[in-house]
């Protein structure tokens, strides 16, 4: 019995009600239309007084135009957001955003045809049948009553004025069922109707992809700028630290030489940095007028004057000539690949302090419309330390290579650690 009562007057049976009567009173300027429309014809003199047959003609006449008018696209979010607070519909199941295809605007045109026809009706009944209802409830204890209403005289019995509160109750309980059954209907139909068509599942997945791939581009540009200056710094400044520890206190050249690459290595990375968070406020093209303007292949030279390593560096290509985008990219693949010198090779840690010094070999060519960039370094004696949550540099190359339709690969061989990138400098976006 609680299970029935709950589902006849329970809140949520509440708010799908007053759903229904929202439908219902979105109907009303359509269904005034069609009273004008229907009045004349039928010779109905009062628009709120006429026959049945006027009420009902000037309902269907007012459904066509209301289906018409639900076709514009802002008619779905408004549905949604009615079914959602008053239907009780997962918020999953139904779709974000104006109807813009088709398929869309024809089932939220269906909906709204269907929400506010049959709310119409629930309306209706909920407006003129309760206190018909409490009237014919009240037949037996008044005579006034049934002499306004004019109950016949074959009707005017004890026996049957018994019946007419169990009547009344009825026809009450009645528009409960209908209204409930109604709104257990639209809710039903909601997903269907109101849900994300393919077309949407397809725009839905491409705003995934967009936003991952901005998170990706925003997290490789922030490893390898921020990433590679500290871990210059951190090499400088232990190399420093080293230095001053140890007997060889007349060296002090090569102090002063670390403190100098910490300070430039720090004003360049503020200046990316700076560079970076736009990407946080950047709703353009990404080679549009707001996009990323970092360094690129042109301003190699403070990198490899202020990185802690000694870099032999071969030019076999003009760099004039490579794509802004192209160049930005090759210059961070650059930047890691000696971030990862750093790590992986044979400089610092345990050797001398001018082991920092020792050479790394690095080489950019253009062949056959590829830039190409290697990358070599002797290898540790043994493993270096592992970062928690590191890792993510190597993948950032490949991903950057990717991006212009190239690859990079990179791995120990015959001694060395060696690194490897193809960009096309006409590459895939």
């Amino acid at each position: 019995m609680r299970r029935v009562l709950g589902a006849l007057f329970g809140s949520r049976t509440r708010r799908r009600w007053a759903h229904l009567i929202l439908g219902g009173a979105l109907l009303m300027p359509y269904w005034l239309l069609g009273m004008v429309v229907v009045g004349p014809l039928l010779g109905a003199d009062d628009l709120f007084g006429g026959s049945l047959a006027a009420q009902f003609g000037a309902y269907a006449v007012a459904l066509p135009p209301a289906s018409a008018t639900a076709l514009f696209p802002p008619t779905r979010p408004m549905s949604v957001a009615a079914a959602r607070a008053l239907c009780g519909v997962a918020p999953e199941l139904l779709a974000d955003g104006p109807a813009v295809s088709r398929a869309a605007r024809l089932r939220t045109a269906g909906w709204f045809t269907l929400h506010i026809g049959v709310g119409g009706l629930v309306s209706g009944a909920s407006l003129a049948l309760p206190p018909f209802a409490v009237t014919t409830a009240l037949l037996p204890l008044s005579a006034t009553i049934r002499a306004w209403l004019r109950v016949p005289a074959s009707l005017d019995r004890p026996w049957v004025m018994a019946l007419a509160p169990f009547v009344g109750a009825a026809m009450l309980l009645a528009l409960a069922v209908c209204a409930a059954a109604a709104g257990a209907l639209l809710a039903r139909l909601a997903p269907a109707l109101l849900g994300p068509t393919p077309a949407d599942r397809v725009a839905q997945a491409e705003r995934r992809a967009a936003e991952l791939a901005a998170r990706n581009r925003l997290a490789r540009e922030l490893h390898d700028s921020v990433g590679h200056a500290l871990s210059a710094v951190t090499l400088q400044a232990g190399a420093a630290l080293r230095i001053l520890d140890s007997d060889a206190s007349d060296d002090r050249t090569f102090v002063r030489e670390a403190l100098a690459a910490i300070e430039q290595t720090t004003r360049r990375t503020v200046g990316e940095l700076d560079d970076v968070l736009g990407l946080l406020r950047q709703d353009d093209d990404p080679d549009g007028p707001g996009a990323l303007t970092g360094p690129t292949l042109e301003s190699l030279e403070p990198l490899l004057g202020h990185c802690g390593l000694t870099v032999a560096y071969e030019l076999d290509a003009d760099l004039t000539r490579v794509p802004d985008r192209v160049s930005r990219d090759a210059y961070r693949i650059v930047q890691e690949g000696l971030s990862n010198a750093q790590r992986h090779g044979g400089h610092g840690g345990t050797g001398p302090p001018r082991g920092v010094r020792r050479p790394v070999s690095l080489h950019i060519a253009r062949e056959d419309g590829t830039l190409r960039i290697t990358i070599e370094n002797p290898l540790r004696d043994r493993r270096p330390p592992v970062r928690p949550g590191g890792g993510r540099g190597l993948r950032g190359i490949s991903e950057r290579a990717a991006q212009h339709g190239g690859h990079a690969e990179a791995g120990p061989r015959d001694g060395v650690w060696l690194l490897t990138a193809r960009l096309p400098l006409a590459g895939a976006r």
